[in-house]
């Protein structure tokens, strides 16, 4: 069976409402066999870990969530360098959460994507460290279900159903 990996990523001022939505949605993928990529951060990132969490006890979970502290590898550095709107800018923890955004659409080893980005920006158009991870997907033809969107959450229910 092949794995399929979604990123249930988004701001950490993401409504409660959606919150509670990207709990439900992070359940009902677990169920389905789909593997979480986060961030960790507060908020939508927790939401998805959260709802990931809930089957934990009968499923075996293969989540990746990759924390700015932990290792990131220097291909990253080539994404964040292409794709941050001021590389120049950024401090040494900033790159390291701008890196880490490359693995969470390609996988710790930059070869296995995501097959869609869920998340939720305050602008609906990638605002924030998120819309790193959106621009990313969006060179590699990922969808990105961006649920501050209306109809968004109806038309990543249509993309679930016609994965296997």
């Amino acid at each position: 069976m092949t794995e399929i990996y979604y990123a249930g990523i988004g701001s950490r001022q993401t409504p409660p409402e959606i919150l509670a939505k990207m709990e439900e949605i992070g359940e009902y993928l677990a169920g389905k066999g789909w593997i979480l990529r986060s961030g960790g951060a507060e908020g939508a990132d927790k939401a998805f870990e959260r709802g990931s969490d809930k089957l934990k006890k009968t499923l075996y979970s293969l989540d990746e969530v990759f924390l700015p502290s932990d290792y990131i590898p220097a291909w990253t550095n080539v994404f964040t360098d292409h794709f941050h709107p001021n590389p120049g800018a950024l401090k040494d923890w900033g790159r390291k959460l701008m890196n880490r955004n490359a693995m969470q659409i390609l996988g710790r080893d930059g070869n296995t994507p995501v097959t869609c980005v869920i998340c939720w920006t305050k602008d609906g158009k990638g605002a924030g460290g998120t819309g790193q991870a959106c621009r990313i997907a969006d060179y590699y033809g990922i969808p990105v279900f961006d649920l501050k969107n209306d109809g968004m959450l109806e038309k990543l229910r249509g993309f679930v159903r016609r994965i296997k």
